[in-house]
This record gives C-alpha cells, structure tokens and sequence, in this order.
C-alpha cells in the first residue's frame, strides 16, 4: 500500500475531503454537513490521504497563537485504520506546525483516539467537551 498523502489539488478532492471527514465523525449523528465546519477553514493546511485514486483518509491544522497549533479533523476509513494512514497524516501535520513556528500542539481526542495520539506522543492534560452529548473529548498536548 503507497499511500500518498497531500493537500487537496482541485475543488473536487476538497469536496471528496470535507465528505470524508462527515462521514467518519459526525454523520451517525446528524445529517448537517456544515456541522464540522467552523472559523478556521479558510486559513488552515488541509492534509487528504490517498491511496491511487481513493481519498482514505484526512486531517486539518490551524493555529491558535503564534505558538500554538491545533490538529483536528482527523479522519481515516474505516478499512484503512490501524494500517498507519492516520500515523502518516499526524506526522505530516506536526511537521507542517514546526516549520511554521508552533512550540507545541493541542488536540481534542475522542475517547476511542487517545491511545492513538498516546503512541504518537501526545500527553493528556484535561476532559474536553463533550461532542453531540454522547461522545467525550480529552484535551491533549505535545510539544514539538
């Protein structure tokens, strides 16, 4: 498995990532594709993950403060996960935050995610919001 990861090139791979990203997190829930959208949209690095011509996989980092990146809206699918896609996508995102400056990053974990973004060197700081009123979030850092 090649696994190509990048940002998305045409409007049509930005479509096919914010259809991802709904489906993965937010579609069991409600059927409002706006849902998972917000402020930082516009000015974010949107990270897709391909294998030949199938978008598996997806990931966003925004800043907070100048020193602060936020990694969220990571998604994978559901064949693809525990085959390292998602490890990819964070690394790249990380990457991406060190080279424009961050000294650490903040995530919200869903409960399931924690030990992944554990592996992956993440500390637990806090409980988070809770998404939905079903699903609990842990805050997490790393500093990089």
């Amino acid at each position: 498995m090649a696994i190509e990861v990048r940002e998305p090139r045409t409007q049509q791979e930005l479509d096919l990532y914010y259809d991802l990203r709904w489906r993965v997190l937010r579609e069991q829930w409600t059927k409002s594709r706006e849902s998972g959208r917000d402020e930082h949209e516009q000015d974010a690095f949107h990270l897709t993950a391909w294998d030949g011509p199938k978008l598996v996989g997806t990931g966003r980092l925004h800043f907070n403060t100048p020193d602060e990146a936020q990694v969220r809206c990571m998604a994978v699918e559901e064949a693809y996960r525990s085959t390292g896609v998602g490890g990819l996508i964070l690394r790249t995102l990380e990457q991406r935050a060190r080279e424009q400056g961050a000294k650490f990053i903040m995530l919200n974990a869903r409960e399931g995610a924690v030990s992944f973004y554990r592996k992956h060197g993440y500390q637990l700081m806090d409980q988070s919001n809770t998404l939905f009123n079903l699903i609990p979030h842990w805050l997490m850092r790393k500093d990089v």
